[in-house]
């Protein structure tokens, strides 16, 4: 008899069932989409971050800096330690060697001697007119900055020939590097390059790496490196890392907020069509009441038809937050957004809360009479 009840009363106003159904549906798939990005941000979040760069630094200890009169130089032999110790965290990891070379016509030029292709994945913002050094033994041809190419009249194909002490060498333009910085007054190299230009084989400057994680992540990842290389400082940018911590941080408050409005929005909706319903069912009320019924009985039958209703749209807008969140993730991230298995109970379990809650103005029915009613008052 409660089945045959509760089917009846679910035929008998599907009209405004519908509409409580679609609310659910709709808060349902928002927050479904929203807590998949949640769970997925800040994978996808710190894979954007690392087209700010290098978070990480590798430089030569102060006591090392000044034992000779030059600039701080560390040995190249720290580069096996690093590709050693890469794992999928690490981006990007490009040696540095900077110097100060002399153009063809006498002008002053920082050269920068990198590995090219570690430089462009750290540096995916650089936009290059012309062709990338993509190969690390490309030794004939450089990078040049957007602000040295117009002071030294170069563009792709261009020629330049190199100075510094006794030593020249001669290069061909691949293309000219806008980076919207200080890289646009350099010239950049392959790293055999500068080091023979300069006469320091086997010797580094610094050694920038890109990492993915958390702050606590990177924080860890560069006290394991520095254990690794005694005599070396190890050092994470703690302005990049503490910002993508505040910055994933931010956005996570942001998403919960945003989920419980959507919650209580849709409890609001429900809440308004469980009223309604409420006042069309006074005379079903008092006829159960009249006939023995107790209101226990009647409140619980009420309650399952809002629990058939949070369950049945927390499932269809767990469906819709599927598709959501994958149009989310390739709108904000390019990629679409994974849907986590653990979202599905959730979101039939806060649907269901929401329609109970919706479900309270049915406890005003307990107040009706059946005298009352049977009158037709």
């Amino acid at each position: 008899m409660f089945w045959r009840l509760l089917w009846q009363l679910l035929r008998a106003s599907r009209g405004r069932l519908a509409v409580a159904l679609v609310a659910l549906a709709a808060g349902a798939a928002v927050s479904s989409a929203l807590i998949n990005l949640h769970l997925d941000a800040e994978r996808k979040l710190t894979r954007e971050f690392r087209a700010l760069g290098a978070n990480v630094v590798i430089s030569p200890a102060p006591s090392e800096a000044t034992a000779s009169p030059g600039p701080p130089l560390m040995d190249a032999a720290v580069l096996s330690t690093v590709v050693a110790s890469r794992t999928q965290e690490v981006v990007a990891a490009a040696p540095y060697l900077y110097i100060v070379a002399h153009a063809g016509d006498g002008q002053s030029l920082v050269v920068a001697g990198a590995w090219l292709d570690e430089v462009r994945r750290m540096s995916s913002w650089w936009t290059v007119r012309g062709d990338w050094i993509s190969s690390r033994d490309d030794l004939a041809r450089c990078l040049v900055g957007r602000a040295a190419a117009r002071q030294l009249r170069l563009v792709p194909g261009s020629q330049i020939e190199l100075r510094y002490a006794e030593r020249s060498v001669r290069l061909a333009v691949a293309g000219v590097v806008n980076a919207g910085g200080t890289e646009d007054n350099q010239l950049f190299v392959n790293l055999p390059v500068a080091q023979q230009l300069a006469g320091l084989s086997g010797r580094l400057g610094l050694v920038q790496l890109s990492v993915t994680g958390s702050a606590e992540n990177i924080e860890q990842f560069a006290r394991r490196l520095a254990a690794a290389l005694p005599g070396l400082v190890v050092r994470p940018i703690r302005q990049i890392a503490e910002a993508e911590g505040q910055l994933l941080s931010r956005i996570r408050m942001l998403i919960f907020a945003t989920v419980v409005l959507i919650l209580v929005i849709t409890a609001l909706c429900v809440l308004a069509t469980m009223a309604a319903l409420a006042m069309e069912r006074r005379h079903d009320v008092g006829l159960m009441k009249a006939l023995g019924g107790s209101m226990n009985r009647v409140v619980r039958l009420f309650l399952a038809e809002a629990a058939i209703l949070g369950i049945l749209g927390g499932a269809l807008g767990w469906l819709g937050g599927v598709f959501l969140s994958g149009w989310m993730g390739r709108g904000i991230f390019g990629s679409a957004i994974s849907s986590r298995p653990e979202v599905f109970p959730l979101t039939v379990a806060l649907m269901f809360g929401v329609a109970l809650a919706g479900a309270l103005p049915l406890r005003l029915l307990g107040r009706v009479r059946p005298a009352v009613i049977l009158r037709g008052e």
